[in-house]
Protein backbone atom coordinates (compact mmCIF):
# COMPACT_ATOMS: atom_id res chain seq x y z
CA UNK A 1 0.00 0.00 0.00
CA UNK A 2 2.99 2.33 1.03
CA UNK A 3 4.48 2.00 -2.37
CA UNK A 4 1.39 2.28 -4.44
CA UNK A 5 1.20 5.65 -2.81
CA UNK A 6 4.47 6.62 -3.77
CA UNK A 7 3.74 5.36 -7.47
CA UNK A 8 0.68 7.78 -7.11
CA UNK A 9 2.52 10.48 -6.11
CA UNK A 10 5.34 10.35 -8.71
CA UNK A 11 2.40 10.08 -11.62
CA UNK A 12 1.06 12.70 -10.13
CA UNK A 13 3.95 15.14 -10.01
CA UNK A 14 5.18 13.93 -13.54
CA UNK A 15 1.76 14.57 -15.23
CA UNK A 16 1.93 18.00 -13.53
CA UNK A 17 5.77 18.85 -14.44
CA UNK A 18 4.49 18.25 -18.14
CA UNK A 19 1.36 20.20 -18.59
CA UNK A 20 3.08 23.36 -16.79
CA UNK A 21 6.28 22.35 -18.78
CA UNK A 22 4.46 22.34 -22.37
CA UNK A 23 1.90 25.54 -21.58
CA UNK A 24 4.81 27.57 -20.24
CA UNK A 25 7.07 26.79 -23.73
CA UNK A 26 3.38 27.95 -25.86
CA UNK A 27 3.92 31.04 -23.34
CA UNK A 28 7.63 31.69 -24.82
CA UNK A 29 6.82 31.13 -28.14
CA UNK A 30 4.00 33.21 -27.94
CA UNK A 31 5.99 36.49 -26.68
CA UNK A 32 8.95 35.92 -29.46
CA UNK A 33 6.22 35.89 -31.96
CA UNK A 34 7.53 39.50 -31.34
CA UNK A 35 9.81 41.67 -32.66
CA UNK A 36 13.64 41.15 -31.48
CA UNK A 37 15.14 43.54 -29.11
CA UNK A 38 18.21 43.68 -27.88
CA UNK A 39 18.21 44.27 -23.96
CA UNK A 40 21.99 43.00 -23.15
CA UNK A 41 23.01 46.46 -21.48
CA UNK A 42 23.57 47.34 -17.98
CA UNK A 43 23.38 44.16 -16.57
CA UNK A 44 24.06 45.64 -12.99
CA UNK A 45 20.70 48.23 -13.21
CA UNK A 46 19.14 45.37 -14.58
CA UNK A 47 19.63 43.00 -11.70
CA UNK A 48 19.08 46.10 -9.31
CA UNK A 49 15.84 46.47 -10.98
CA UNK A 50 15.09 42.66 -10.42
CA UNK A 51 16.04 43.11 -6.64
CA UNK A 52 13.85 46.88 -5.54
CA UNK A 53 10.89 46.11 -8.49
CA UNK A 54 9.88 42.36 -8.49
CA UNK A 55 11.76 41.39 -5.04
CA UNK A 56 11.29 43.83 -3.07
CA UNK A 57 8.39 45.54 -4.65
CA UNK A 58 9.29 48.71 -4.11
CA UNK A 59 6.45 50.65 -6.47
CA UNK A 60 4.13 48.65 -4.30
CA UNK A 61 4.63 50.35 -0.80
CA UNK A 62 3.25 53.92 -2.03
CA UNK A 63 0.21 52.54 -0.53
CA UNK A 64 2.12 51.16 2.47
CA UNK A 65 -0.62 48.95 4.28
CA UNK A 66 -1.60 47.04 0.88
CA UNK A 67 2.14 46.93 0.10
CA UNK A 68 2.78 44.54 3.22
CA UNK A 69 -0.64 42.59 2.85
CA UNK A 70 0.65 41.67 -0.61
CA UNK A 71 4.51 41.38 0.84
CA UNK A 72 2.64 38.88 3.11
CA UNK A 73 0.71 36.71 0.68
CA UNK A 74 4.22 37.04 -2.33
CA UNK A 75 6.57 35.86 1.02
CA UNK A 76 3.81 32.87 1.28
CA UNK A 77 4.58 31.69 -1.83
CA UNK A 78 8.00 31.89 -2.23
CA UNK A 79 8.86 30.72 1.62
CA UNK A 80 6.32 28.17 2.11
CA UNK A 81 7.76 26.24 -1.22
CA UNK A 82 10.77 25.23 1.02
CA UNK A 83 7.52 22.79 3.01
CA UNK A 84 6.98 21.95 -0.60
CA UNK A 85 9.93 20.53 -1.49
CA UNK A 86 9.66 18.16 1.94
CA UNK A 87 6.42 16.99 0.99
CA UNK A 88 7.83 16.02 -2.53
CA UNK A 89 10.32 13.98 -1.66
CA UNK A 90 8.19 12.64 1.68
CA UNK A 91 6.35 11.27 -1.39
CA UNK A 92 8.86 10.39 -3.50
CA UNK A 93 10.72 8.12 -0.98
CA UNK A 94 7.62 7.28 1.21
CA UNK A 95 9.48 9.14 3.90
CA UNK A 96 7.70 11.30 6.80
CA UNK A 97 9.06 14.78 7.74
CA UNK A 98 12.59 14.17 5.67
CA UNK A 99 14.26 17.33 6.75
CA UNK A 100 13.89 16.71 10.79
CA UNK A 101 17.11 15.03 11.18
CA UNK A 102 19.42 16.99 8.91
CA UNK A 103 17.41 20.11 10.46
CA UNK A 104 17.35 19.05 14.02
CA UNK A 105 16.04 22.08 16.23
CA UNK A 106 16.03 24.69 13.47
CA UNK A 107 13.13 22.39 11.53
CA UNK A 108 10.90 23.58 14.12
CA UNK A 109 11.70 27.57 14.05
CA UNK A 110 11.02 26.82 9.82
CA UNK A 111 8.18 25.54 10.47
CA UNK A 112 6.99 27.59 12.97
CA UNK A 113 7.97 30.61 10.41
CA UNK A 114 5.86 28.46 7.55
CA UNK A 115 2.41 28.35 10.16
CA UNK A 116 3.08 32.45 11.16
CA UNK A 117 3.33 33.21 7.59
CA UNK A 118 0.43 30.65 6.41
CA UNK A 119 -1.93 32.48 9.03
CA UNK A 120 -0.71 35.93 7.54
CA UNK A 121 -1.49 34.43 3.66
CA UNK A 122 -4.93 32.94 5.50
CA UNK A 123 -5.85 36.28 7.00
CA UNK A 124 -4.52 38.90 4.22
CA UNK A 125 -6.72 36.78 1.65
CA UNK A 126 -9.99 37.04 3.58
CA UNK A 127 -9.31 41.01 3.43
CA UNK A 128 -8.31 40.88 -0.21
CA UNK A 129 -11.56 39.09 -0.56
CA UNK A 130 -13.30 41.52 1.19
CA UNK A 131 -12.15 44.83 -0.60
CA UNK A 132 -12.64 43.16 -3.95
CA UNK A 133 -16.66 41.66 -3.32
CA UNK A 134 -17.86 43.91 -0.30
CA UNK A 135 -15.92 47.06 0.20
CA UNK A 136 -15.99 46.98 -3.78
CA UNK A 137 -13.25 49.21 -4.87
CA UNK A 138 -13.25 51.16 -7.89
CA UNK A 139 -10.89 49.58 -10.12
CA UNK A 140 -11.57 45.92 -9.39
CA UNK A 141 -15.57 46.81 -10.42
CA UNK A 142 -14.34 48.07 -13.87
CA UNK A 143 -15.90 46.92 -16.75
CA UNK A 144 -12.19 45.56 -17.54
CA UNK A 145 -12.63 42.90 -15.67
CA UNK A 146 -16.49 41.68 -16.33
CA UNK A 147 -16.50 37.65 -16.49
CA UNK A 148 -13.68 35.84 -16.43
CA UNK A 149 -10.62 38.41 -14.64
CA UNK A 150 -13.10 39.22 -12.31
CA UNK A 151 -13.74 34.94 -11.16
CA UNK A 152 -10.25 34.78 -11.35
CA UNK A 153 -8.93 36.65 -8.91
CA UNK A 154 -11.88 35.46 -6.33
CA UNK A 155 -10.73 31.66 -7.34
CA UNK A 156 -6.84 32.38 -6.71
CA UNK A 157 -7.78 34.07 -3.31
CA UNK A 158 -10.12 31.14 -2.07
CA UNK A 159 -7.31 28.37 -3.17
CA UNK A 160 -5.01 30.02 -1.42
CA UNK A 161 -6.90 30.15 2.05
CA UNK A 162 -8.06 26.29 1.03
CA UNK A 163 -4.09 25.16 1.19
CA UNK A 164 -3.47 27.34 3.91
CA UNK A 165 -5.92 25.66 5.93
CA UNK A 166 -4.83 22.19 4.64
CA UNK A 167 -1.15 22.50 5.81
CA UNK A 168 -2.26 24.11 9.03
CA UNK A 169 -4.89 21.60 9.64
CA UNK A 170 -1.98 18.63 8.43
CA UNK A 171 0.22 19.83 10.87
CA UNK A 172 -2.13 19.72 13.60
CA UNK A 173 -3.16 15.90 13.10
CA UNK A 174 0.19 14.85 12.79
CA UNK A 175 1.44 16.30 15.76
CA UNK A 176 -1.29 14.71 17.25
CA UNK A 177 -0.79 11.64 15.91
CA UNK A 178 2.88 11.95 17.11
CA UNK A 179 1.81 12.61 20.95
CA UNK A 180 0.05 9.50 21.04
CA UNK A 181 2.85 7.59 19.47
CA UNK A 182 1.14 5.67 16.77
CA UNK A 183 2.75 4.17 14.00
CA UNK A 184 5.87 6.17 11.82
CA UNK A 185 4.33 9.27 13.31
CA UNK A 186 5.98 8.60 16.50
CA UNK A 187 9.71 8.20 14.67
CA UNK A 188 9.94 11.77 14.36
CA UNK A 189 8.66 13.77 16.99
CA UNK A 190 8.39 17.48 16.61
CA UNK A 191 6.23 18.93 19.57
CA UNK A 192 3.65 21.16 18.72
CA UNK A 193 3.79 24.12 16.35
CA UNK A 194 3.21 27.56 16.95
CA UNK A 195 -0.30 28.02 15.41
CA UNK A 196 -1.45 24.68 14.66
CA UNK A 197 -1.68 23.70 17.97
CA UNK A 198 -4.65 26.21 18.42
CA UNK A 199 -6.78 23.05 16.14
CA UNK A 200 -5.43 20.06 18.25
CA UNK A 201 -8.17 20.62 21.45
CA UNK A 202 -10.99 20.25 18.51
CA UNK A 203 -9.35 16.18 17.38
CA UNK A 204 -8.67 15.33 21.14
CA UNK A 205 -12.00 13.06 21.43
CA UNK A 206 -11.10 11.87 17.59
CA UNK A 207 -9.63 8.23 16.98
CA UNK A 208 -5.96 7.36 15.66
CA UNK A 209 -8.08 6.63 12.13
CA UNK A 210 -9.14 8.98 12.05
CA UNK A 211 -6.77 11.48 12.25
CA UNK A 212 -4.80 9.47 10.02
CA UNK A 213 -7.27 9.92 7.67
CA UNK A 214 -7.52 13.58 8.26
CA UNK A 215 -3.34 13.83 8.07
CA UNK A 216 -3.04 11.90 4.61
CA UNK A 217 -6.35 13.86 3.24
CA UNK A 218 -4.42 16.93 3.94
CA UNK A 219 -1.92 16.27 2.53
CA UNK A 220 -2.51 14.77 -0.76
CA UNK A 221 -4.81 17.81 -1.34
CA UNK A 222 -2.22 20.39 -0.02
CA UNK A 223 0.20 19.26 -2.67
CA UNK A 224 -2.37 18.19 -5.29
CA UNK A 225 -3.59 21.84 -4.99
CA UNK A 226 -0.42 23.22 -5.59
CA UNK A 227 -0.07 21.16 -9.02
CA UNK A 228 -3.02 22.27 -9.61
CA UNK A 229 -1.92 25.49 -8.70
CA UNK A 230 1.07 25.30 -11.08
CA UNK A 231 -1.26 24.74 -13.95
CA UNK A 232 -3.18 27.16 -13.13
CA UNK A 233 -1.00 30.34 -13.03
CA UNK A 234 -0.49 30.21 -17.31
CA UNK A 235 -3.65 30.62 -17.96
CA UNK A 236 -4.20 33.21 -14.90
CA UNK A 237 -3.18 36.95 -14.40
CA UNK A 238 -0.97 35.36 -11.51
CA UNK A 239 1.53 34.43 -14.10
CA UNK A 240 3.16 37.48 -13.08
CA UNK A 241 4.36 35.58 -10.15
CA UNK A 242 6.35 34.13 -12.53
CA UNK A 243 7.19 36.34 -14.47
CA UNK A 244 7.07 39.55 -12.62
CA UNK A 245 11.13 38.84 -12.19
CA UNK A 246 12.29 38.48 -15.78
CA UNK A 247 9.95 41.90 -16.83
CA UNK A 248 11.54 43.61 -13.86
CA UNK A 249 15.05 42.81 -15.64
CA UNK A 250 14.40 43.95 -18.95
CA UNK A 251 12.74 46.99 -18.27
CA UNK A 252 13.60 50.11 -20.55
CA UNK A 253 16.36 51.78 -18.71
CA UNK A 254 16.23 55.02 -20.89
CA UNK A 255 13.88 58.17 -19.16
CA UNK A 256 10.14 57.91 -18.31
CA UNK A 257 8.46 59.49 -21.23
CA UNK A 258 10.83 59.16 -24.22
CA UNK A 259 9.51 58.40 -27.13
CA UNK A 260 11.66 56.28 -29.60
CA UNK A 261 12.30 57.53 -33.30
CA UNK A 262 11.40 55.55 -36.45
CA UNK A 263 14.64 54.84 -38.54
CA UNK A 264 12.41 53.71 -41.29
CA UNK A 265 11.04 57.47 -41.11
CA UNK A 266 13.82 59.57 -40.29
CA UNK A 267 15.58 57.69 -43.19
CA UNK A 268 12.33 58.61 -45.73
CA UNK A 269 12.95 62.29 -44.52
CA UNK A 270 16.94 62.28 -45.19
CA UNK A 271 16.14 60.03 -48.33
CA UNK A 272 13.55 63.13 -49.62
CA UNK A 273 16.22 65.73 -48.55
CA UNK A 274 18.92 64.07 -50.02
CA UNK A 275 18.03 61.65 -52.78
CA UNK A 276 21.46 60.74 -53.87
CA UNK A 277 21.67 58.58 -50.61
CA UNK A 278 18.87 56.63 -50.98
CA UNK A 279 19.54 53.25 -51.75
CA UNK A 280 19.60 52.17 -55.41
CA UNK A 281 17.89 49.08 -54.85
CA UNK A 282 13.72 49.25 -53.28
CA UNK A 283 13.57 46.51 -50.84
CA UNK A 284 11.15 45.59 -48.68
CA UNK A 285 8.20 48.42 -48.22
CA UNK A 286 8.21 48.86 -44.53
CA UNK A 287 5.80 49.28 -42.62
CA UNK A 288 4.83 51.91 -39.79
CA UNK A 289 3.56 51.31 -36.28
CA UNK A 290 1.77 48.04 -35.12
CA UNK A 291 -1.20 46.29 -36.35
CA UNK A 292 -0.75 43.06 -34.62
CA UNK A 293 0.76 41.47 -31.62
CA UNK A 294 3.37 40.27 -34.30
CA UNK A 295 4.48 43.53 -34.81
CA UNK A 296 4.81 44.77 -31.09
CA UNK A 297 8.50 43.86 -30.07
CA UNK A 298 8.43 41.04 -27.70
CA UNK A 299 9.44 42.84 -24.64
CA UNK A 300 5.83 43.95 -25.33
CA UNK A 301 4.28 40.71 -25.43
CA UNK A 302 6.11 40.03 -22.25
CA UNK A 303 4.64 42.96 -20.70
CA UNK A 304 0.36 41.71 -21.48
CA UNK A 305 1.50 38.42 -19.82
CA UNK A 306 3.38 39.95 -17.05
CA UNK A 307 0.14 42.38 -16.69
CA UNK A 308 -1.51 41.01 -13.39
CA UNK A 309 -4.97 43.32 -13.99
CA UNK A 310 -4.47 45.06 -10.62
CA UNK A 311 -5.78 48.82 -12.37
CA UNK A 312 -3.55 50.77 -10.87
CA UNK A 313 -2.16 52.18 -14.35
CA UNK A 314 -6.46 52.67 -15.23
CA UNK A 315 -6.84 54.41 -11.72
CA UNK A 316 -4.11 57.04 -12.11
CA UNK A 317 -5.17 57.26 -16.20
CA UNK A 318 -6.47 61.26 -16.12
CA UNK A 319 -8.24 60.15 -19.62
CA UNK A 320 -9.86 57.11 -17.90
CA UNK A 321 -10.70 59.42 -15.00
CA UNK A 322 -12.42 61.88 -17.07
CA UNK A 323 -14.57 59.24 -18.35
CA UNK A 324 -13.03 58.64 -21.71
CA UNK A 325 -12.88 55.11 -22.73
CA UNK A 326 -9.16 54.63 -22.64
CA UNK A 327 -8.29 51.84 -19.78
CA UNK A 328 -4.69 50.75 -19.77
CA UNK A 329 -5.32 47.98 -18.35
CA UNK A 330 -7.68 47.17 -20.88
CA UNK A 331 -4.87 47.90 -23.54
CA UNK A 332 -2.93 45.19 -21.69
CA UNK A 333 -5.32 42.73 -21.11
CA UNK A 334 -6.64 42.89 -24.77
CA UNK A 335 -3.38 42.28 -26.16
CA UNK A 336 -2.45 38.80 -23.92
CA UNK A 337 -6.35 37.68 -25.22
CA UNK A 338 -5.08 38.24 -28.90
CA UNK A 339 -1.75 36.91 -28.76
CA UNK A 340 -3.58 34.04 -26.80
CA UNK A 341 -5.78 33.31 -29.69
CA UNK A 342 -2.78 33.68 -32.44
CA UNK A 343 -0.94 30.96 -30.09
CA UNK A 344 -4.41 28.94 -30.05
CA UNK A 345 -4.78 29.24 -33.97
CA UNK A 346 -0.61 27.97 -34.45
CA UNK A 347 -1.32 25.36 -32.14
CA UNK A 348 -3.71 24.26 -34.67
CA UNK A 349 -2.71 24.55 -37.66
CA UNK A 350 0.77 24.49 -36.93
CA UNK A 351 1.96 27.79 -38.55
CA UNK A 352 -0.25 31.17 -37.39
CA UNK A 353 -3.07 31.41 -40.75
CA UNK A 354 -4.74 34.35 -41.30
CA UNK A 355 -8.22 34.63 -39.10
CA UNK A 356 -9.46 38.50 -40.26
CA UNK A 357 -8.84 40.02 -37.26
CA UNK A 358 -5.80 41.93 -35.59
CA UNK A 359 -5.25 43.42 -32.17
CA UNK A 360 -6.03 46.89 -33.78
CA UNK A 361 -9.99 47.63 -34.18
CA UNK A 362 -10.96 43.98 -32.97
CA UNK A 363 -9.25 44.10 -29.15
CA UNK A 364 -8.42 48.11 -29.26
CA UNK A 365 -10.51 50.70 -30.77
CA UNK A 366 -9.57 53.53 -32.71
CA UNK A 367 -11.22 55.68 -29.95
CA UNK A 368 -9.33 54.21 -27.03
CA UNK A 369 -6.00 54.76 -28.65
CA UNK A 370 -6.88 59.02 -29.65
CA UNK A 371 -7.36 59.76 -25.59
CA UNK A 372 -4.15 58.66 -24.34
CA UNK A 373 -1.83 61.92 -23.76
CA UNK A 374 0.95 60.04 -22.92
CA UNK A 375 1.52 61.30 -19.73
CA UNK A 376 2.75 58.24 -18.60
CA UNK A 377 0.76 58.14 -15.29
CA UNK A 378 0.57 54.45 -16.04
CA UNK A 379 4.08 53.15 -16.53
CA UNK A 380 4.67 55.09 -13.30
CA UNK A 381 1.72 53.53 -11.84
CA UNK A 382 2.74 50.07 -12.56
CA UNK A 383 4.46 48.24 -9.84
CA UNK A 384 6.81 46.12 -12.19
CA UNK A 385 6.75 48.95 -14.86
CA UNK A 386 4.60 47.15 -17.53
CA UNK A 387 4.32 50.03 -20.48
CA UNK A 388 0.65 50.22 -22.22
CA UNK A 389 1.55 53.39 -23.31
CA UNK A 390 4.26 51.58 -25.65
CA UNK A 391 1.73 49.53 -27.41
CA UNK A 392 -0.78 52.77 -27.84
CA UNK A 393 1.57 54.86 -29.46
CA UNK A 394 2.71 51.78 -31.89
CA UNK A 395 -0.80 51.03 -32.49
CA UNK A 396 -1.95 54.76 -33.27
CA UNK A 397 1.24 54.85 -35.47
CA UNK A 398 0.16 52.37 -38.04
CA UNK A 399 -3.27 54.05 -37.30
CA UNK A 400 -2.30 57.39 -38.87
CA UNK A 401 0.80 56.34 -40.88
CA UNK A 402 -0.92 52.71 -42.76
CA UNK A 403 -4.52 53.51 -42.34
CA UNK A 404 -3.95 57.53 -42.57
CA UNK A 405 -6.67 57.34 -39.83
CA UNK A 406 -6.63 60.36 -37.82
CA UNK A 407 -8.80 63.36 -36.61
CA UNK A 408 -8.81 66.29 -39.18
CA UNK A 409 -6.91 68.56 -36.32
CA UNK A 410 -4.36 66.35 -36.95
CA UNK A 411 -4.47 66.13 -40.37
CA UNK A 412 -4.12 70.45 -40.22
CA UNK A 413 -1.20 70.17 -37.85
CA UNK A 414 0.60 67.57 -40.08
CA UNK A 415 0.09 69.23 -43.32
CA UNK A 416 1.45 72.38 -41.38
CA UNK A 417 4.76 70.63 -39.73
CA UNK A 418 4.94 69.05 -43.82
CA UNK A 419 5.06 72.26 -45.72
CA UNK A 420 5.93 75.29 -42.70
CA UNK A 421 8.50 73.15 -40.48
CA UNK A 422 6.45 73.98 -37.42
CA UNK A 423 2.76 72.75 -36.19
CA UNK A 424 1.50 76.55 -36.95
CA UNK A 425 0.41 78.15 -39.93
CA UNK A 426 3.02 79.98 -40.67
CA UNK A 427 5.73 80.69 -43.89
CA UNK A 428 9.03 79.59 -42.44
CA UNK A 429 10.30 82.92 -43.83
CA UNK A 430 8.50 84.05 -41.20
CA UNK A 431 9.49 82.00 -37.99
CA UNK A 432 11.37 85.06 -36.63
CA UNK A 433 8.19 87.07 -36.52
CA UNK A 434 6.09 84.16 -35.08
CA UNK A 435 8.92 83.41 -32.87
CA UNK A 436 9.22 86.93 -31.13
CA UNK A 437 5.38 87.69 -30.87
Amino acid sequence: MHYLQQIAFVLLAAVAVWFFSRKISQVRRNILLGKDEDFSDQPNARWNNVLLLAFGQKKMFKNPLVAVMHFIIYAGFIIINAEVLEIILDGIFGTHRLFTGPLGGFYNFLINCFEWLALGVLVVCIIFLVRRNILKLKRFISRDLDGWPRSDANYILLTEIILMSLFLTMNAADTTLQARGVGHFAEHITGDFAVSSWLKPLMSGWSDVALMSIERVCWWLHIAGIFAFLNYLPYSKHLHILLAFPNAYYARLYPEGKMRNMPAIQNEVLYAMQPELAPSESGETPSFGAKDVTDLSWRNLLDAYSCTECGRCTASCPANITGKLLSPRKIMMGTRDRLEEVGKNINTNGSFQPDGKSLLHDYISVEELRACTTCNACVEACPVSISPLEIILELRRSLVMEESNSPQEWNSMFSNVENNFAPWKFSPDERDAWVTQ
